[in-house]
């Protein structure tokens, strides 16, 4: 099976995407399939980091002064190009490598563009979480968490669409299930805290958690803060850091999963960091740095997987060091919200995804 991957990374769209995909890519590729990704060269991009991953990626030139059309969804920017231009340059790779899935995680790109893929391709599978356009695929899968989760793509997928939905396919890299099999047994005392905002952060909240953390005052907690490569304030965090004797600073960390079940409590975003945590049983704080991340944030809270604190404008450091305080005074909070989010993901939403990309393509589902 060969399949094709359409994701991008940059400093303002963040690693998610790329990184969810890259998560599908090694499934695929343990189980045979051939598997390539197609990425535009924007700033922050993950081009490089697929290739060391050893991944075969197609790039885009990123192109500033080019116009985008913006009527589609507000999401256009996020493209570098119109789309029109990136259709073109798509298809141009398509024609030659002929997929039999084209897999499409942006948010920028819709129907429109999909339909226009049809006839290079064998199969069109759409990862999306937004349910604000329509999609012309074969395969929807949104894997988080909302109310009336069941309905959300009513009227935006054709009726023969096979709808993938919930955290029990979130793509997950294997070294969270297998971190999950050997996961210690947490008693509720918070001893280590684990900070992650995404691979860029453009809101800082970063600085705001360690700030936080530095209110508590607590020199026998220790703190590890990841940052990616794209974060602009990374520099700006290492000297937080430096200044926090307990805090160990992981650019680009590849230990994801160690660092979340060494942690006994996390302070970060509710995008696709929050079903790692939860495979993990990890409790967490939970900060909204992104639009898209509200209703995850929300439903989180009200499934007790987490205390949800708002969205990044409204969330100061003493608004997380409170939080932090009632937390931590509070073990039988900590123990009850982590095994509740362990119920929602148990590593397996990879095989689970392959297995029903298989039975689309196969014809055994419709």
């Amino acid at each position: 099976m060969k399949i094709c991957i359409r994701a991008d990374a940059s400093a303002e769209i963040g690693t998610g995407h790329v990184m969810r995909c890259l998560a599908l890519a090694g499934e695929l590729m343990g189980r045979g399939a051939e598997v390539v990704f197609i990425c535009r060269e924007l700033p922050g991009n993950l081009c490089g980091y697929l290739v060391e991953k050893g991944v075969q990626v197609f790039r885009l030139l990123a192109n500033s002064m080019e116009c985008v059309d913006e009527k589609s969804t507000p999401y256009a920017p996020w493209l570098g190009v119109s789309s029109s231009r990136d259709r073109e340059e798509t298809v141009a790779i398509l024609v030659q490598y002929r997929p039999d899935w084209l897999v499409v995680d942006h948010y920028a790109l819709d129907c429109a563009w999909e339909s226009a893929m049809r006839p290079h391709v064998g199969k069109i599978m759409v990862i999306d979480d937004l349910a604000d356009r329509s999609h012309d695929c074969d395969l929807l899968l949104d894997q988080n968490l909302y109310e009336q989760m069941e309905t959300r793509y009513d009227g935006l997928v054709p009726g023969s669409c096979v709808r993938l939905l919930g955290p029990g396919y979130a793509l997950l890299r294997p070294e969270f299930a297998a971190a999950r099999k050997v996961l210690r047994q947490r008693d509720g005392q918070v001893r280590r805290i684990f900070v992650f905002f995404g691979g860029s952060d453009l809101t800082n909240e970063t600085a705001k958690a360690l700030e936080a953390i530095r209110l508590v005052n607590r020199s026998d907690i220790a703190v590890d803060v990841v940052v990616g490569t794209s974060n602009p304030r990374g520099d700006l965090v290492r000297e937080i850091c430096e200044k926090m004797p307990s805090a160990n600073l992981h650019r680009q960390a590849m230990n994801m999963a160690e660092l979340m079940a060494a942690a006994d409590l996390a302070v970060g975003a509710s995008g696709t960091a929050t079903w790692e945590r939860s495979c993990l049983g990890l409790s967490a704080l939970i900060i909204a740095i992104a639009n898209n991340q509200v209703e995850i944030g929300n439903a989180v809270g009200k499934y007790s997987c987490g205390i949800y604190l708002g969205e990044s404008e409204e969330v100061d450091p003493p608004a997380i060091r409170k939080a932090l305080d009632q937390l931590m005074s509070h073990p039988e909070d900590v123990i009850r919200m982590g095994k509740n989010s362990s119920q929602l993901v148990d590593g397996s939403g990879t095989r689970r995804v392959y297995e029903r990309m298989q039975m689309v393509m196969n014809g055994l589902e419709r």
